[in-house]
């Protein structure tokens, strides 16, 4: 178990990367057995590989629009193109559950996943899986932690994750890394929550409505979405820590402890202890080797333009490629990293 402190600054937001979001405007959330329907993923999968050379286009699985992921995205689509002269189709998906879905069924050619959904479907130990092992995905970069955290209207009289016992909260979109994991995490704390699935753009106008008072979330940080509230709303941040946090990540060991720093969001004045999991990129394993080089090649080289995209980008180094300990890496990938004398361990070669 690793002890973490994030490092953020305020995230940046470029014209250059929304345009190239494409037609994200429909949220969706996808299922948990992940099906595609209610989302345009995978409508435009580009050429998955498989020898045949690198894809002329791309279609890029994100989540839900006000999280990390969908502007991540936007800075990979223009990485691709600025780069490597590839256009991309950046989606809204259900997140991390449902991109190893679709990146296994070859409708989508890259995807995002945390340490949780990635374990659990290449085992296929996730309820979600219903037995199946997704292990035709590779890793091929590493992104940024995704810290869980809760954040309540002032005066709503939930000021911790106790207060919210019996309490109507939002949890994110069913098979994001939040909308999988906070049930989950509610359910063995008996917090007895009326939890709410939807994408994070909804779930905090929903709150500005007075239709919620509490929601849960876990996105690279600082959440635009969040920031957004707190412009409009006098509100209460809380994470977990002490016996709670620590029947969590013994029930669920691919989380870490995890120190969200002050001044994350402008009314945060205190550190927040709380729990998190880290972020990789995906392709399929027949995804083009060469292409995959190049890829990775270009993302660490050009660190500088994601973090005008959004500040979590400052912990894609290349040595956060280790953090992955489960899924197998790409061999283009592995090429690249060992370039940098960072040693792929034998096992995850894949």
């Amino acid at each position: 178990m690793k002890k973490k402190m994030g490092l953020f600054t305020a995230a940046l937001t470029v014209p250059m990367v929304l345009a190239a979001c494409g037609d994200g405007g429909n949220e969706a959330a996808g299922g948990e057995n992940g099906g595609g329907e209610g989302n345009n993923a995978g409508d435009n999968a580009g050429n998955n590989g498989g020898g045949s050379g690198a894809p002329d286009s791309v279609t890029i699985g994100t989540a839900s629009q006000g999280g990390t992921y969908y502007i991540y995205g936007g800075g990979l689509a223009s990485l691709l193109e600025q780069e490597m002269d590839i256009t991309s189709n950046v989606e809204v998906t259900g997140g991390p559950v449902h991109n190893m879905q679709l990146v296994s069924g070859g409708e989508l050619d890259i995807g995002m996943v945390t340490t949780g959904p990635a374990y659990e479907g290449y085992t296929g130990s996730g309820e979600w899986t219903e037995g199946n092992e997704i292990d035709d995905v590779r890793v091929v970069f590493p992104m940024y932690d995704t810290p869980f955290h809760w954040w309540s209207l002032e005066g709503s009289g939930v000021e911790s994750i106790e207060d919210m016992a019996g309490e109507r909260v939002g949890v994110g979109p069913a098979g994001g890394t939040s909308g999988t994991y906070l049930p989950m995490i509610h359910d063995l704390l008996e917090l007895d929550t009326e939890n709410v699935q939807a994408g994070a753009s909804d779930m905090t106008s929903q709150q500005m409505d007075g239709q919620l008072d509490t929601i849960g979330f876990a996105a690279g940080i600082p959440i635009s979405a969040v920031s957004e509230v707190e412009t409009q709303e006098d509100i209460t941040f809380f994470g977990i820590d002490g016996d709670m946090r620590d029947q969590v990540l013994e029930e669920y060991p691919f989380f870490d402890e995890y120190t969200i720093p002050a001044d994350t969001y402008t009314t945060m004045d205190e550190d927040l202890e709380t729990i998190a999991q880290f972020n990789f990129g995906i392709v399929h394993e027949d995804m083009d080797e060469d292409f995959v080089y190049e890829f990775v090649k270009a993302y660490h080289e050009n660190n500088e333009m994601l973090q005008n995209t959004h500040s979590a980008a400052e912990e894609a180094v290349p040595d956060a490629i280790l953090n992955n300990t489960d899924v197998p890496v790409h061999p283009g990938a592995v090429r690249y990293y060992e370039e940098e004398g960072i040693d792929i361990p034998e096992d995850l070669q894949g």
